[in-house]
């Protein structure tokens, strides 16, 4: 009778153990592994004056880690260009990040070059799509499009 009773609190434990995910990576760790490694710049979509899209003429590089850290570096060829997160030319933040569901993630800035940018959420819908990874901003003041290749 003993075994009995062993086989059937093991069996128990073991149902209890896989419903809960026990052993297995949460979906956000899934979402994050994803994620993590360094991606280069392959396409960064902008608005000119008249607020239309162009594609910008830069290198870059975005860096995630897989304890929820991040950087992110462009270089625009024309040094004159000017935009929220650039100054002469470069961006350049680091920080962390949170995935905030399958298709969005904020990045909490801690340093950047532009220091106005500095402790603030930026919220970012995403795509992963084989190797690439397409970032656009969830801000209703904000316009672009970045295309990303991982390395």
């Amino acid at each position: 009778m003993k075994p009995l009773l062993l086989l059937s609190v093991m069996l128990f434990t073991a149902k209890v153990a896989a419903q809960s995910g026990f052993g297995a990576p949460s979906e956000n760790t899934a979402r994050r592994n994803r994620l993590v490694g360094a991606w280069k710049l392959v396409s960064l979509e902008e608005p000119d004056a008249d607020g239309r899209l162009h594609k910008a003429d830069c290198a870059g590089m975005f860096v995630f880690t897989p304890d929820g850290r991040a950087s992110v570096q462009v270089m625009y060829r024309n040094a004159g260009t000017a935009n929220l997160y650039a100054h002469g030319g470069y961006e350049a933040s680091y920080g962390s990040y949170r995935i905030d569901s399958a298709s969005a993630f904020t990045f909490y800035v801690e340093g950047a070059l532009v220091r106005a940018l500095i402790g603030k959420d930026w919220k970012r819908a995403y795509e992963i799509s084989a190797e690439h990874l397409t970032v656009k901003p969830l801000g209703e003041n904000e316009n672009w499009k970045a295309i990303w290749e991982r390395y």
